[in-house]
């Protein structure tokens, strides 16, 4: 077979471009956040694998933190189970809780696990109930009426998080696994709890002092008053697009808990559009990524 020159000149371009990166980056953390189309579409569910083996083979060490809310939907539709949402939150009582712990910490995080594992990785699945990784409490919600008065709104066993024990996580790093966490939560009193994956993943970058958080989106990322991705983001900056009416909607909450992580010591945070094969290669090894960057510093 005849050598195409052009194909592999190309190739060694690609590696070189990379080096910089995985030099800069060996023996650092990096906390991916995994769902929505990346999680249903088999070869970006392949190119996801693949990329976070790329990672660990290059000696960087992943830490994967999936959703699964789709998941949850169908189950509860073959049950004949409705699952209410206020403001995008589920209202999670004691029977919707057990279904969300039964998709999110056994068939989806068994599923990404083995996906991994197909692909040379050793990934090891935990929820937020192993070994207490992840202490949670309820998440009290208020919302304003008509008339201006604010009522107290019970989601049930919807939680936030008081704390990561990372000596878990550092625990399967220095064993060579790659913690593949479904976003549940216990309480002092052993009670479970839902937990939005984007909040437990931008926690899990905190008290990991990761050097970047990775939020896989079904958008191409924060998008500029032109319609371009927007990136090259400082805290301030963002602020700012978020009190002129930039960023809105939807995109307040997961740029909201991205800001937060790099607030609070992760080195930098990135928006990366999922639906992109090999969203997460193309963003820690190229020049120009392929999302919205947020970091500390210009």
């Amino acid at each position: 077979m005849a050598l195409d020159l052009e194909q592999a000149m190309h190739t060694a371009d690609v590696l070189t471009e990379a080096l910089p990166y995985i030099q800069r980056f060996e023996g650092k953390v990096m906390v991916v956040k995994y769902g929505g189309n990346a999680m249903t579409d088999p070869i970006l569910e392949s190119s996801f694998a693949r990329d976070i083996v790329m990672l660990k083979t290059v000696g960087i060490h992943p830490v994967v933190v999936h959703g699964g809310g789709p998941q949850v939907d169908n189950l509860l539709k073959e049950l004949g189970r409705s699952s209410d949402r206020i403001d995008g939150m589920r209202v999670t009582d004691k029977a919707t809780m057990d279904v969300v712990e039964m998709v999110l910490g056994g068939s989806v995080n068994k599923s990404i696990v083995n996906l991994i594992n197909k692909h040379g990785g050793r990934a090891i699945g935990l929820t937020g109930k192993d070994a207490s990784l992840i202490r949670a409490k309820k998440l009290p919600m208020t919302k304003t009426d008509e008339q201006g008065n604010q009522q107290q709104i019970d989601l049930g066993f919807v939680g936030d998080v008081v704390s990561i024990n990372r000596d878990v996580i550092d625990l399967m790093i220095a064993s060579n696994f790659i913690p593949v966490i479904a976003p549940l939560g216990v309480d002092d009193e052993g009670n479970t709890y839902n937990i939005n994956a984007d909040v437990v993943a931008g926690k899990v970058a905190e008290f990991m002092l990761a050097e970047k958080l990775i939020l896989l989106t079904n958008i191409k990322g924060v998008l500029d008053k032109e319609g371009n991705v927007a990136t090259g983001l400082t805290p301030s900056k963002v602020d700012e697009m978020i009190a002129d009416g930039t960023i809105s909607g939807g995109m307040i909450p997961k740029i909201s808990y991205a800001l937060e992580a790099v607030k609070n010591g992760v080195k930098s945070a990135v928006i990366v559009d999922g639906r992109v094969p090999h969203a997460t290669l193309l963003e820690v090894f190229t020049d120009k990524g392929v999302g919205t960057l947020i970091s500390r510093h210009p």
